[in-house]
């Protein structure tokens, strides 16, 4: 028996229902009762009886101003949801950052930190000082935070609680969700997940990537990490490091990477690669870096010919990837993005040459127009999964 008094069996099933009619209204739409039992394939009663439970708590509203009755139209039923809110955060190089994440998929909240000193990678201090301000701010506010979710540029434990190993930021083993649950009182359940794989989550519901079923994400800051999303699931591998691409030994054989070793693809494209090449130095965040070095490279050939050198290495190993991942799209993001017109070109004609099924499928490099908050956001929408399903009740 469950605390409501349900079998266990009709508690799950429930549950189910719900998270199927909520994913409806996401995903198309308002709609009647009847609309939603069409899509969901539930009965009728069956949708009412949820229905009635969501707008009871605030998840869901019916349009009065609509009639209905007998030989009239249902009254449309809007995921609201408002005040029901995912935490998406992440800590990365050189800034860390919030966003919140309604339950119709509103951005309520976006804020990005720089670390305290530019080349020192930032405590888990930093990070909880920015959670904790943004949570009370909601709190305040009148929101119910259901969860969290924090983005690293790193493998994540089978927990997803603990960062396995994140070289970049010199983090091994940290509990960081017992961290952060500590900070917001026991009162907010976290989670820890790898940034590209929040990245690409983000593209693929809020993004470039939306309108295909399989994309290939790939980050762009210091480090450089993959997210592959099949038909809008995240593939995470036998161990859950799926993704971790920056690892690949197909870069510059003797460039020495954040981990330790030697030709890391990470050693050649990765943001203090670039600034090795173009001989510039780095500002407050990837953004800012990247958008100095594209407005030197309109006057400046030898930074433009560094970029394409850049472009070319990252073109090889886009084909090594594409050649066994197949994705429909690839997306560029972070530090890439303004440097598009410089970098994508070459890195296009690496891959049509390089890629042995090219002239059979090719596929397009497109730029993430989320800017740096892609991997918060999409976490964001990880911390609202478990509501999405049904698995935590509203």
């Amino acid at each position: 028996m469950t605390a409501t008094g349900a079998p266990a069996g009709t508690e799950h099933l429930r549950r189910q229902n719900t998270g199927l009619v909520l994913r409806s209204l996401r995903s198309d739409g308002p709609a009647t009762r009847t609309e939603l039992a069409r899509r969901t394939g539930l009965a009728k009663a069956t949708v009412g009886t949820i229905v009635g439970t969501l707008e009871a708590g605030g998840a869901v509203a019916e349009d009065d101003s609509v009639p209905s009755g007998r030989g009239r139209p249902g009254r449309p039923v809007t995921l609201t949801g408002e005040s029901i809110i995912g935490l998406g955060l992440e800590v990365n190089v050189d800034y860390v950052a919030a966003v919140a994440l309604d339950l119709a998929g509103r951005v309520k909240v976006v804020e990005t930190r720089p670390v305290t000193t530019v080349g020192t990678p930032p405590s888990a201090r930093e990070l909880i000082g920015l959670a904790t301000d943004v949570r009370s701010a909601l709190l305040a506010s009148g929101h119910t935070v259901v969860g969290a979710t924090v983005a690293v540029p790193g493998l994540v434990a089978h927990d997803n609680r603990t960062v396995s190993w994140a070289p970049n930021l010199g983090w091994d083993g940290r509990k960081l969700a017992t961290e952060l649950e500590t900070a917001f009182g026991e009162s907010c359940p976290t989670t820890v997940d790898n940034d590209a794989n929040c990245a690409a989550l983000a593209e693929a519901s809020h993004g470039i990537a939306a309108d295909v079923r399989h994309s290939l994400y790939l980050t762009g800051t210091i480090g450089i990490g993959a997210g592959i999303v099949q038909d809008g699931r995240l593939m995470r591998g036998g161990a859950g490091f799926a993704g971790e691409v920056g690892h690949m030994p197909i870069g510059d054989p003797t460039a020495t990477c954040g981990c330790g070793r030697l030709g890391c693809w990470e050693a050649s494209i990765g943001l203090r690669a670039m600034l090795h090449g173009v001989g510039m130095q780095e500002h407050a965040t990837p953004l800012q870096t990247a958008t100095a070095v594209a407005e030197r490279a309109e006057n400046d050939p030898e930074v433009r010919a560094a970029l394409q050198v850049l472009g070319q290495h990252l073109g090889r190993g886009l084909a090594t990837l594409a050649a066994i991942l197949d994705p429909s799209a690839i997306v560029l993001g972070g530090y890439f993005v303004p440097l598009g017109e410089h970098v994508v070109p070459a890195a296009a004609a690496v891959l049509a040459e390089r890629l042995p099924t090219a002239g059979i499928h090719l596929p397009e490099i497109r730029l993430s127009a989320l800017g740096i908050h892609a991997a918060a956001l999409g976490a964001a929408e990880d911390a609202l999964a478990e509501v999405l399903t049904g698995a935590l009740a509203v």
